[in-house]
Formats: structure tokens, sequence, C-alpha cells
């Protein structure tokens, strides 16, 4: 790799890990001022549909695994490390992509935001709660799960990914026709 491209391949991978940097840092925040605001299972009704409310989660998404003795603070913990780790080789190889690139921002930022509780606290502190009627059929009362930005930054970025993928297949299409 000549020096120039080597710097700006340096630079990109820079730009990207400050974005998921700060992914981090707005997550933790808010995390904090819930924490520092709220009793566990406290809450406040913002709107008709949306409450801000403070739970722990020990599982994962969906609290899968949250019922079990407790070994699964630390599976997710070493699972969040490995992600993060591929991420940031895969980061690496597509830093000059600006959309795959987000996306993997998006992902690892969330990702390492979710294990700094995990960590520190055993359990992942969620705040943002919906509920629409016409999620009744899915869920209790018409409440989606509660969530923090974390989850939504991993969902963006997983939503991003998916873009990414189904741009290059219709770029490969094109190509072929």
């Amino acid at each position: 790799m000549w020096p120039e491209a080597a710097d700006t391949a340096s630079s990109q991978m820079r730009r990207w890990l400050l974005l998921s940097a700060a992914v981090i840092v707005l997550d933790q925040i808010s995390k904090l001022l819930v924490v520092q605001r709220f009793e566990l299972h406290e809450g406040v009704a913002l709107t008709s549909w949306f409450n801000l409310v403070r739970v722990h989660n020990p599982g994962a998404a969906f609290s899968f695994l949250a019922s079990q003795s407790g070994w699964q603070r630390w599976f997710f913990v070493a699972l969040g490390l490995v992600a993060s780790g591929v991420i940031m080789v895969l980061l690496r190889r597509s830093s000059g992509q600006p959309l795959m690139a987000t996306a993997l921002t998006l992902v690892l930022g969330g990702a390492l935001g979710n294990v700094i509780d995990r960590f520190w606290l055993g359990a992942v502190v969620d705040f943002i709660q919906v509920h629409w009627a016409w999620l009744e059929p899915l869920f209790p009362g018409g409440y989606f799960p509660a969530f923090n930005l974390a989850d939504s930054a991993i969902t963006l970025g997983a939503v991003l990914l998916i873009a990414d993928e189904i741009r290059r297949v219709r770029q490969e299409q094109r190509r072929a026709d």
C-alpha cells in the first residue's frame, strides 16, 4: 500500500471509530441519566405510546436467557467482544465504503455500549418503551420490550447492512445485464 493510501485508510478508520465512540458515549450518558433519575421498574409516560422506564435485562434481545443463573453475563460479554473484534476487521476492510462502514460502526458502538453495562452491572439498562394496541397479539398489553440507544444503533446498523447488500446485488445484476 502506498503511503498516501495508508494515510487515507488510517484517517477513514479513525473517523469511523470516532463515530462508534460517540454512539458509546451517548448510550452510556443516557443510561446513567435513567439510573440516576429512576428506581428499577419506575417510569413515566411521555405520550400515549411512549414511556421512559428503567429495567435491567440480564439476557439478550427480548430477554433471551434472562432467567438463567448468571453464566449468561460473561457469555454475552465474551460474545460482544468477539463480535466487536470481527466487526473491527470488517470495518478496516470496508472503511472506504460509506454505507457499509456506517452500518458496522453503529453495530460496533451499540455492541460495546451493551458490553459495558453487562461488565459493570451484570445486565443491560433499557429505558425506551413503546406500546400500541396493534402490538397486543405479539406482546402483552401491546408493550414492545424496553430497549436503549445501543439497541437502536445495532438495529439501524443491521438495516443499513441489509440496504448495502441489496445495493451491491443490484449493482452486480446491472453489470451482468
